[in-house]
Parts: structure tokens; C-alpha cells; sequence
């Protein structure tokens, strides 16, 4: 049991990987007009990846200093996604094989 809850929380926060290099990406596709926003499906898809990704961005925003119009947000949120992901990992081996000493190394 323990083994599936720790799968779906490393899945949900691959999928929320991917949510922000989508959103990254498509920012950039709409800021240089390859992407039209006036077309319903790439709004609705901008709108959904913004929705998703913009309450997690946001406190970033304020702590790293801006570069003009590069935004480095992106890149520091899927740095603590993977750092959590290492910590989940360490936690659940810790857990299912009593590996205690892998938490604190």
C-alpha cells in the first residue's frame, strides 16, 4: 500500500514537471507570435498550464531577482521538484527498508 501512494506522489510530481517545461515553453511560443492566442484551443491550454503552474511560480518570482525578460522561475521550480523527488525517494526507502542512515547522508 505504502509502495503505491509513494508511486502516485512521484508521477504526480513528474506530471507537474512536465506542466512547467509545457508552460515555459508555451509562454516563449506566444511571447515571440509562433502561437496565436486568439485561437480557443491555445488559450484554453495556455490558460490551463498558467492556472496550474503560476501559484507555485509566483513566490519564486518574488525571491529571484529579474534578468530583463529571461525568467529563471521556471528553472528553480523543477530544481525543488527534483530535490523533492530525491527527498520522497530517500523517505520511502527509509520506510520499506529500514534504511534510516539514507535519510541524513
Amino acid at each position: 500500500m505504502i509502495t503505491i501512494l509513494f508511486q502516485i506522489a512521484q508521477e504526480i510530481l513528474n506530471l507537474y514537471k512536465w506542466a512547467v517545461i509545457l508552460g515555459a515553453v508555451m509562454s516563449m511560443l506566444v511571447s515571440f507570435n509562433v502561437l496565436d492566442t486568439r485561437n480557443r484551443f491555445v488559450w484554453m491550454v495556455g490558460d490551463f498550464l498558467y492556472r496550474i503552474t503560476e501559484p507555485a511560480l509566483r513566490p519564486i518570482r518574488r525571491v529571484i531577482p529579474t534578468f530583463g525578460t529571461i525568467d529563471l522561475s521556471p528553472v528553480a521550480l523543477i530544481f525543488l521538484i527534483y530535490i523533492a523527488q530525491m527527498l520522497l525517494a530517500r523517505i520511502y526507502a527509509a520506510i520499506v527498508y529500514g534504511n534510516v542512515s539514507g535519510l541524513f547522508l
